[in-house]
Formats: structure tokens, C-alpha cells, sequence
């Protein structure tokens, strides 16, 4: 019989530290590692909805964090800093947020619907062919083959006996994250950037567990681009830019070429029209519209990625006619893919394409 059976509520078993921890973990990164400023915020929620004891207060918290080295002191005096582990947390918490809580894979989880030499023995078998490894065949299989071919009375086996297991490819993945960090990231009284930092904190946590073997690179585009590290991204902040989406490709374009791994592709999360670039050493800017000159570029760029195989998957944030249209041009021009998506469902869209690429091989 199926139903649904209704217990009685009970309060979570966590400690008041564990409570305070999962959202200092959201206000670091809301605060962009500004310690002294979450603990402000941390301090203000208190006060509204009552989150510490008699017993246990803002005070405990913040000498507990130091004492279990998620803290530490800088060398300007009156100033703290997170360190390793808390930026290791709060990519966790992150990833968990947003893919959920997942088990660690075996390395090079990427199944391909390719067949041959690989890590992970699949269901199906065949006949032995010459070239097969040894480690491929199915003494079980094949000593059933051996006593039908030959009887049970005389033992025998022969090559046309052996049988040998299928197994699948794993592929490996070089994979660029660009992220879009001019001013309208966040204009309109809407935070654009923190949802975009959490889905590069998830992705690169999901990468280190589950794909140790792939690569993930980073990148920011304002003005220009620039690379920066998983650990920076908590810090992460928008600037007075303008978008400069040429940089962000070809930045983009010499990383991947340096990688070895079979499959290339970039993820670029923005929000606005491309509004800049750099010839002569000089920028050319304009805010006011699609200029074509900078939208010849892109699309340019677009096509010479299609030509080195390299997928260009686009995670639109904006909703402006204009924009979707440019947006479904380069993607066009690159044989990629877009998303059309809120600032609710980024990190699923990314983590569902990241996922639904690994089970293909890019041609």
C-alpha cells in the first residue's frame, strides 16, 4: 500500500555553532570575504530573530571559528581573514546548495557511448579478437563456451572460445568558466554576482570530487580578462566595467589550447550585451547599443571556436529581446548551446549541461 506516514516535528539536532555556521558560510560570500562585515550582518540578524542562547553568543561563535581554523588574524592589526579550510567550506556548501549532497564518483566518471579499451567493464560481451587485452576476458564466459563447443568429457579451450567483456571510455574534460563582472551585474537593485560565484564554487568542487581528471579554468571579463583561482572567487567583486566578451574568448581559447584533454568547452554566465574591446591598446566603448563592430568580433570568435571543436554554451541572465537575439546569433555561429535562465535556476542549468557533456563526445 503507498500513502505517506506523518511523524511528529522535531527540532534539528544541529549545535548552535553549526546553526551560525551555514549562514556566516552565506554571508562571507554575500560580503565577498569581508569578515568584519558578515559578522555585522550575523550580529543584526541576531538581534531580529533571536539565532544565539543565553549560553552561547556572537562572541563564542567567532573565537570558536578561529579555534577550529576557519579564521585567522591578518597582519593589519583589527583585521581577520579566512583561510583555507573556510574557503574549502564554503565551496562545499555551495555545491551542496546547488547539485546536492554528491557521493564521490570514480575518477574519469564520463561515459561515452563509445566501446573499447577502457576503465569500467559494461554488460555486454563478445567474441575474443585479436588485440583484446587479457584483462578483458571472461574466464566464466568462456569456459561455458569451452564445454559447449568441445563436451564436458575432453577439456579444451581454444581462442574461438574466449570471450571478452565490453568496456566503456571515460573521457576527460577541459572545461572554462567565464563570468561576466561589469556594472549591470549589479544594477537594478538586483545581486547578479553572488549566484554566479556559487555556481563556479559548486562546479569546482564538483570537478575536484567527482572528475579529478578533468580541468577547470576561470575567468572574469570586465574591460579586459584576467584568470583568476578557485580560492579567489569568495572574494570576488564587480567593477566599474564595461563587457568586454572579446577578451573573455580569447583568453578563454589560449587556455583550452594548452590542454591536453580530448574535450574543450566554455561556460560563460552574463548578463548583458557585449559593450567593449581592445584594439591598439586602446578601448573601444559603446554602451548604447549592439555595435556591430564588436558583434562582428564575437561572432568571429565564435566561429574560429566551432572550428577547433570547442562548444560554447552561453547562461543568459537578461531578458531583453535584443539581447536573446545577439545571444541565439553566437550561438548559432558556434554550433553551441544557450540558456535562457533566472538567477533561481543557474547553477541546476549548468550542472545539468555540465553532466548531460560528459556522456557525449564532442565531434
Amino acid at each position: 500500500m503507498i500513502g505517506y506516514r506523518f511523524l511528529k516535528y522535531s527540532e534539528s539536532s544541529q549545535t548552535p555553532f553549526e546553526k551560525l555556521f551555514d549562514l556566516f558560510k552565506q554571508l562571507i560570500t554575500y560580503t565577498s570575504g569581508d569578515v568584519e562585515e558578515a559578522i555585522s550582518w550575523l550580529t543584526e540578524l541576531d538581534k531580529e530573530y533571536q539565532l544565539t542562547t543565553p549560553e552561547y553568543g556572537i562572541g563564542d561563535f567567532i573565537q570558536e571559528l578561529k579555534d577550529k581554523g576557519y579564521l585567522r588574524e591578518e597582519d593589519d592589526p583589527g583585521k581577520t581573514g579566512l583561510t583555507g579550510k573556510m574557503e574549502q567550506a564554503i565551496r562545499q556548501q555551495a555545491l551542496e546548495k546547488i547539485f546536492g549532497k554528491l557521493k564521490k564518483g570514480k575518477k574519469g566518471n564520463h561515459s561515452t557511448a563509445f566501446s573499447g579499451i577502457g576503465e569500467e567493464t559494461g554488460d555486454d560481451s563478445r567474441p575474443f579478437q585479436f588485440g583484446d587485452s587479457m584483462d578483458q576476458i571472461s574466464m566464466l564466459e568462456s569456459m561455458k563456451n569451452a564445454q559447449i563447443n568441445h563436451g564436458i568429457g575432453s577439456f579444451k579451450l581454444t581462442e574461438n572460445d574466449l570471450e571478452v567483456r565490453e568496456t566503456e571510455h571515460r573521457t576527460q574534460s577541459a572545461t572554462v568558466l567565464m563570468i561576466d563582472i561589469s556594472h549591470s551585474m549589479i544594477l537594478y537593485g538586483e545581486d547578479r554576482i553572488t549566484p554566479a560565484k556559487n555556481v563556479a564554487m559548486a562546479l569546482a568542487e564538483l570537478i575536484k570530487r567527482k572528475y579529478p581528471k578533468d580541468s577547470l579554468d576561470i575567468i572574469v571579463f570586465g574591460d579586459d580578462a584576467w584568470q583568476i583561482e578557485v580560492k579567489d572567487l569568495p572574494y570576488l567583486q564587480v567593477g566599474p566595467f564595461h563587457t568586454n566578451t572579446v577578451a573573455g574568448l580569447e583568453l578563454a581559447m589560449d587556455l583550452l589550447r594548452k590542454r591536453k584533454n580530448a574535450n574543450k568547452q566554455i561556460f560563460m554566465i552574463t548578463d548583458g550585451k557585449p559593450t567593449c574591446l581592445k584594439e591598439h591598446g586602446s578601448y573601444y566603448k559603446n554602451s548604447f547599443g549592439l555595435d556591430r563592430k564588436i558583434l562582428n568580433k564575437c561572432l568571429t570568435l565564435a566561429q574560429s571556436c566551432r572550428r577547433i571543436k570547442i562548444q560554447i554554451t552561453t547562461f543568459m541572465l537578461a531578458s531583453d529581446p535584443y539581447l536573446q537575439e545577439f545571444v541565439h546569433d553566437f550561438t548559432e555561429a558556434n554550433g553551441g548551446k544557450a540558456f535562457y535562465t533566472s538567477l533561481q535556476g543557474l547553477g541546476e542549468f549548468v550542472f545539468e549541461d555540465f553532466e548531460r557533456n560528459k556522456k557525449k563526445r564532442f565531434r
